[in-house]
């Protein structure tokens, strides 16, 4: 582990050290989840290059750092992370709500950006309903309710005991203000006219079954907002995906990134 200079404090982040020549990968998880939920996914990718996992400001080790923690500010924070580590080529790699988190930085066309993939990630256009939006604020109130959240939301196949345990952990390691920047104002915030300046590849990966972000939602309120978005759908798996088929996620991450980036950076 070692620390990145945010504002307001420190970001703890967990560099996987590796060929510098390879393009670095930036992973950015979803609400309620940590630098834990890509553990199962990079044991399966293997991949050569450095990796970067962390948890958001204000959740699990990030949890001392002050507010705002709305989408602008997680995008501060990992491009202050990119600054300081300097990559000369990175993908994104965000779910969920860390992919709407992708979504931003991409379209800030940051040097060194190859591509981006995006894991059953939060659209750009918005498709939440105020009323949803106000039950989402006390999804993760308490280990009953997470366990509510994995079982009829989260998951469309069963979870390890151990993975289970670490999906409640996590998702209550968040701070109230944490819960409410996300589910009363960021997954509200229509992006689709900022996203329009991305011009990388971005691969979206959408869980066949994933109840939060459906592939058909996911054509309907993002692929039109992105010109260089493509989707493949991930047979047999929920929005977890990450944990719940980290094999398959893993065969077509592996596969993407050459292609990704076979499209030089924008210039430093």
């Amino acid at each position: 582990m070692r620390k990145i200079a945010v504002a307001g404090g420190s970001l703890p982040i967990h560099l996987h050290e590796g060929d510098t020549d390879a393009p670095m990968l930036v992973f950015l998880h979803y609400w309620g989840g940590s630098h834990r939920t890509f553990t199962p996914l990079i044991d399966q990718l293997r991949y050569s290059g450095r990796m970067v996992t962390y948890d958001h400001r204000g959740w699990g080790e990030s949890r001392h750092l002050p507010g705002p923690y709305d989408i602008a500010q997680l995008a501060a924070d990992a491009q202050a992370l990119l600054t300081e580590l300097a990559p000369e080529r990175f993908v994104l790699v965000g779910h969920s709500m860390g992919g709407k988190v992708a979504q931003l930085l991409a379209a800030r066309r940051l040097p060194g950006l190859a591509g981006v993939v995006l894991i059953g990630p939060a659209p750009a256009r918005p498709a939440v309903t105020a009323e949803a939006q106000r039950q989402l604020v006390h999804a993760y109130d308490s280990a009953d309710t997470v366990a509510g959240a994995i079982d009829q939301v989260l998951t469309a196949r069963p979870l390890s005991n151990d993975l289970r345990e670490q999906v409640i952990r996590d998702s209550l390691a968040g701070s109230t203000a944490t819960h409410e920047a996300w589910a009363l104002d960021s997954i509200a915030r229509d992006i689709s006219g900022v996203v329009a300046r991305i011009e990388v590849p971005v691969l979206v990966l959408a869980g066949e079954h994933d109840r939060v972000e459906p592939p058909e939602l996911l054509a309907e309120h993002l692929l039109p907002y992105i010109p260089t978005a493509s989707m493949r759908v991930i047979p047999d798996t929920g929005h977890l995906s990450p944990l719940e088929n980290p094999r398959a996620l893993a065969e077509h991450l592996r596969a993407a990134i050459p292609e990704l980036t076979s499209i030089s950076p924008l210039p430093r």
